[in-house]
């Protein structure tokens, strides 16, 4: 590691889960850099709902902003059967992601990384012959040399191509930002809303943020012209179709299946660009920064191993520890999902009428024990086979 012309570790993505790769593989004392094809802050389509197991796997010393503390969730079936339950403590917080993002950057920044924006990666390359770094090939024709490269560039980027990551599920959301008026405001303080979608699978939100909602929806691909109809009656229903967005956007969420790699060589994706995400509620942001943290450790172990069958086994182990813990919690969180498409009234009853369900819910919204987890050891799990 004594070759300044190469990078102990190169991460590809500023989002949450390459900033967090980047902050701990420098703070584990790698020489990193951090690539970003965009100008930061950047606008993140993005409920940026942070549950507990997201605030519990931020950098030491990082200080949370949040846009708004939520303390109750309004449920509906598509626009009907509305039923508000409530938490005395806090169920989870709402941030600005264009904020949240750039202050983990300034975080892995100040751990030593290197951060360098306006970056586009074309390709990645590991030769044969030369086994000892990968090859990132820049837009501009600049080749970057590093002994680990980690991919955090989203479910469509180069590096999760380059590795071969396989989706099994790929969904459409429609998302936008809305200044709204301080009375407007006023009635959702604390509050958002969760509504079960006319489609399979689909849910809708609005997500809080002072004087601007964030109101979207998500549905799976294939269902284009449906999805933006559900948008469009969603607003109608609210009462929020004739303000004006400052933002409309749309994005892909896709999670991969048990079997896709998780490495190739001496490079390992995270986050998106793994297509580590919660099936359920697409839920990305706690994926991001658990996967992230572990990536960048476990790079710098693959920087220093010097023979192709010790990067292997630091790889592995790598995989093995997203395997086990945010794979074992997509499983249970497929599992969920195919029950709620099969029976959508049932499972809607049992979450708003059933005070036992919503603790659960409410438990891994709060604290840091994850959804798979709780709901293992509930009843509500053992009917679905999940103890097993």
């Amino acid at each position: 590691m004594d070759d300044p012309q190469v990078w102990d570790v190169v991460v590809v993505g500023a989002g949450p889960a390459g900033a967090s790769a980047a902050y701990a593989a420098a703070a584990a004392g790698g020489r990193v850099l951090l690539l970003e094809k965009a100008r930061l802050p950047r606008y993140k389509t993005c409920g940026g709902g942070i549950i507990g197991l997201s605030r519990d796997a931020l950098p030491p010393g990082f200080q949370l902003r949040l846009r708004a503390r939520v303390h109750a969730v309004t449920f509906t079936r598509d626009g009907r059967l509305s039923r508000t339950l409530r938490s005395r403590k806090m169920l989870f917080g709402l941030v600005n992601r264009s904020e949240f993002d750039q202050q983990l950057v300034e975080h892995a920044r100040e751990a030593g990384a290197e951060v360098r924006t306006g970056v586009t990666v074309a390709r990645v390359e590991q030769d044969e012959r030369d086994q000892r770094t990968a090859q990132l090939v820049l837009q501009s024709g600049e080749t970057v040399l590093a002994r680990a490269v980690v991919g955090a560039d989203g479910s469509a980027g180069r590096v999760g191509a380059h590795v071969g990551v396989k989706l099994i599920q790929v969904d459409l959301g429609l998302e936008a930002e809305i200044p709204v008026p301080a009375k407007v405001a006023a009635n959702w303080e604390g509050r958002v809303l969760i509504d079960w979608g006319p489609l399979p699978g689909s849910y809708g939100w609005v997500f809080p943020k002072g004087d601007t909602l964030t109101v979207g929806v998500i549905s799976r691909r294939g269902e284009g012209e449906a999805t933006k109809r559900y948008l469009k009656n969603f607003l109608i229903r609210l009462g929020l179709a004739d303000y004006e967005p400052s933002v409309s956007s749309g994005h892909l969420t896709r999670c991969r299946s048990n079997d896709s790699p998780l490495f190739r060589g001496r490079v390992l994706v995270c986050g998106d660009a793994a297509g580590l995400l919660e099936p359920w509620t697409r839920e990305g942001i706690s994926f991001a920064l658990r996967s992230g943290r572990l990536a960048g450790e476990w790079a710098v172990h693959i920087a220093e191993a010097r023979e192709r069958g010790d990067v292997h086994r630091q790889a592995l182990k790598y995989a093995s520890a997203v395997s086990a813990g945010l794979g074992t919690e997509m499983t249970v969180g497929r599992r969920v999902l195919d029950f709620l498409e099969r029976h959508t009234g049932l499972a809607y009853m049992a979450i708003t009428r059933v005070r036992p369900v919503w603790n659960v819910l409410a438990k891994t919204t709060r604290s840091s024990t994850p959804f798979a987890e709780a709901l293992r050891t509930h009843p509500a799990g053992r009917a679905l086979g999940l103890d097993r």
